[in-house]
């Protein structure tokens, strides 16, 4: 079933210096085609004498049948967090570095967009997790939530329960707690699996564990993960969502993750092959070398 885009919210990263020509492109295209349009209020900066409706970040996802993100994965998953609450879709031009979640390119950009707002697109659906840590409100993340040791080189115990299951007591720098969509982020630098996002799946990868045994684990993304902070050895670990660091912890906290019950729905362009994105992300087949 297709969806008809009329109200379109744009957003970039205002920090690379190429969003500003892409988005100017990009406002044009859409203007052409009637579409109303809603701009991010920092994005908004980049234009002169802008009159087109603004709205925070985390507020375009209200106003919008479609969210345009104009950077690298970093900026999509950000608006993320608020798009899938509502269930609006979002769509990633690749202005980034790898762009893992934004798979258009600013060259393919007209021509494929113009195919969108026609009806011609995959869509897809990620799921996201959600952290809580006592009576603060949860935090969603569409890549990993990561516990970590905070700015001290040292480690810290904690144990790992799956369904109220003892799993076992670590110590480590951390944990990685990555969605499949995550396990080409952080999760594959610390030598976790490239987990395929079709597949409703969990890793929980340690983070240089003191011991050689401790490997990845591969869980469903239905179970309830609790952390458990033993000690912490005078120091106040903390926990991130997506890379942004949240609540301090202390020993006996509590640190839960489950799946938020909203997904992410992304756009893709027709043909859209995950395993090309891999290859050339990753630079598989390479030749290096003379």
């Amino acid at each position: 079933m297709t969806m008809n885009f009329k109200r379109i919210a744009i957003s970039g990263r205002i920090e690379r210096a190429n969003t500003a020509d892409t988005l100017r492109s990009l406002i044009n295209l859409l203007e052409n085609q009637k579409v109303e349009l809603i701009i991010e209020e920092q994005t908004a900066s980049l234009l002169q004498n802008s009159a087109h409706t603004t709205a925070p970040r985390d507020k375009l996802a209200e106003h919008a049948d479609l969210i345009i993100v104009i950077g690298g994965d970093g900026s999509l998953l950000y608006t993320a967090h608020s798009a899938s609450t509502l269930g609006v879709p979002v769509l990633g031009i690749n202005r980034g570095r790898l762009g893992f979640l934004t798979d258009i390119s600013p060259k393919d950009m007209d021509h494929q967009i113009l195919a969108i707002l026609n009806g011609d697109y995959q869509i897809e659906e990620r799921f996201l997790l959600q952290a809580s840590h006592g009576d603060h409100p949860k935090h969603d993340a569409l890549n990993d939530v990561v516990l970590y040791a905070g700015s001290i080189a040292r480690m810290i115990e904690f144990e790992l329960y799956i369904d109220k299951q003892f799993v076992y007591s670590l110590r480590s720098d951390g944990l990685i707690i990555a969605t499949s969509t995550g396990s080409t982020a952080y999760a594959l630098s610390a030598g976790g699996p490239i987990v395929h996002p079709g597949l409703q799946a969990v890793v929980i990868t340690p983070l240089s564990p003191h011991t050689l045994t401790s490997r990845p684990i591969v869980v469903n993304n239905n179970v309830e993960i609790e952390l458990v902070i033993s000690s912490a050895r005078g120091m106040r670990p903390k926990f991130s969502c997506d890379g942004q660091a949240l609540n301090k912890l202390a020993a006996g906290d509590k640190l839960h993750i489950t799946r938020k019950p909203q997904p992410l729905k992304l756009i893709h362009p027709l043909g859209y092959n995950y395993y090309d994105i891999l290859r050339t992300k990753l630079h598989w087949g390479t030749k290096l070398g003379p």
